[in-house]
């Protein structure tokens, strides 16, 4: 078991939801579910026997769903952030999780249930903290002008002399 594990709350869609992301996400599946009882049903307002928690786990990085009800939702303030090794993993990941969602500015994207994602090519991190602060200058200019990041264009602002 991880240490920590982020649990996103739903309204009533984390089944739907978890199905989604593992239908993405290669080495994913769903580890657990738990369901309300006759107390739970009682405190939540849910139907006795509907589903209450889901552990699953993406890429083997371990989450939990709840189905909470309508009292919270999610904002950008709370992001997961896809490190994507190449073009082709980062455009399909793109599509598949925007998919129904909103594309966003500089690689992020909410989802159809409204959570926030940024898919972000591993070559960013050297661009970004290179000795010759021009470079990465050159890097975060490439990078606002784009939605969906593209590294071909990231790297050529990078090796630009």
């Amino acid at each position: 078991m991880q240490k920590i594990t982020p649990c996103l709350w739903f309204d009533h869609q984390a089944e739907e939801a978890v199905n989604f992301y593992i239908s993405i996400f290669k080495n994913s599946k769903i580890v657990s579910v738990t369901r309300y009882g006759e107390a739970g049903a009682e405190v939540s307002g849910r139907p006795k026997g509907t589903v209450m928690t889901i552990t699953f786990q993406l890429d083997g990085q371990e989450f939990m769903a709840l189905n909470g009800g309508p009292i919270f939702k999610f904002t950008e303030a709370v992001s997961f952030i896809v490190n994507c090794k190449t073009q082709m993993e980062l455009d399909e990941l793109w599509e598949k999780l925007s998919k129904g969602g909103e594309k966003g500015r500089c690689g992020w994207l909410q989802d159809k249930y409204g959570l926030s994602w940024q898919m972000v090519p591993t070559a960013i991190g050297k661009m970004m903290t290179d000795a010759d602060p021009a470079k990465s200058e050159r890097v975060m200019k490439a990078l606002l002008q784009m939605s969906k990041l593209d590294i071909k264009t990231l790297k050529q602002a990078y090796e630009q002399q």
